[in-house]
């Protein structure tokens, strides 16, 4: 099969276009992360912002973090994200091959691309894939924690979380899958406004609670509230282990983006 590569779209702006100084600055936010708690084992899901790595890229090393210990199982990554640019109803999936990044080129699960076909919520859009963000700025993470893994990535439009949900159901594997949910939180409030708002979000993650997460709370809800309806069917445990906004990062106060991670678990016999 002939390569169709979706190129970097926001190298240079969001994260450094050199892989060399992209390693630098990852290798220092997960040194960072190091404080975080051990846990027994790897999460199956998380939920990570994708703001610019100088912003949000510390928050999101605290989850990424959490990955080490599983590094040498984890094969297949699920990769779910709003859609920033393009409007559409459903959830995008894409013809390419391969998406690249400065650290180079991962292949997609064109199998599971190919298999959500008859889901009717389901639609080939390369057009929301090509410059959108939310997608793009978790591969480095991924790349540098984790060995050899496929990529099945996919924008979400306008969907409820049943729609989410069930295909997050299709996808969702066995421990050699980790989902991966990218999403900010509140947007442009105070620093005190901000941070309330997103300990009430961090609260419905914890207890599961889609309805209480409006479109203002999260720019990723849709892919968030279909994490938190599957989450709830199979009784997974969350933990939030970091809790953030660009004020706490490197930003001014008076205007700042929430930023939150968390780590979803499932039921271990």
């Amino acid at each position: 099969m002939e390569k169709l590569i979706r190129q970097a779209a926001v190298a240079g702006s969001f994260y450094p276009a050199d892989s060399r100084e992209l390693r630098r600055m990852l290798a220092q936010f997960l040194a960072q992360a190091e404080q975080q708690p051990e846990y027994a084992y790897a999460p199956k899901a998380i939920i990570v912002p994708h703001a610019g790595y100088i912003y949000s890229g510390p928050v999101a090393a605290t989850a990424y973090y959490s990955l080490y210990a599983a590094r040498p199982s984890i094969n297949r990554v699920v990769l779910l994200g709003p859609s920033h640019r393009v409007p559409f109803h459903g959830l995008a999936s894409c013809r390419a091959t391969h998406y690249a990044t400065p650290l180079g080129l991962i292949p997609l699960d064109r199998a599971s691309l190919d298999s959500l076909e008859p889901l009717p919520q389901v639609s080939v859009n390369d057009a929301a894939h090509i410059p959108e963000h939310s997608l793009e700025v978790q591969l480095p993470f991924l790349q540098h924690v984790l060995d050899d893994f496929t990529l099945t990535p996919l924008v979400v439009g306008d969907a409820d979380e049943t729609e989410v949900a069930e295909v997050l159901n299709e996808l969702w594997g066995d421990r050699h899958t980790l989902i991966v949910i990218s999403s900010d939180l509140s947007h442009y409030h105070d620093y005190a406004t901000a941070q309330r708002l997103d300990q009430n979000t961090s609260r419905a993650i914890e207890t599961l609670n889609p309805a209480a997460i409006r479109y203002e709370d999260a720019c990723g809800r849709n892919p968030v509230n279909g994490l938190l309806h599957i989450a709830k069917r199979r009784a997974m445990h969350v933990e939030t282990v970091d809790l953030r906004n660009s004020g706490d990062t490197a930003g001014p106060r008076d205007q700042v983006v929430g930023y939150g991670a968390y780590l979803f678990f499932e039921h271990q016999a």
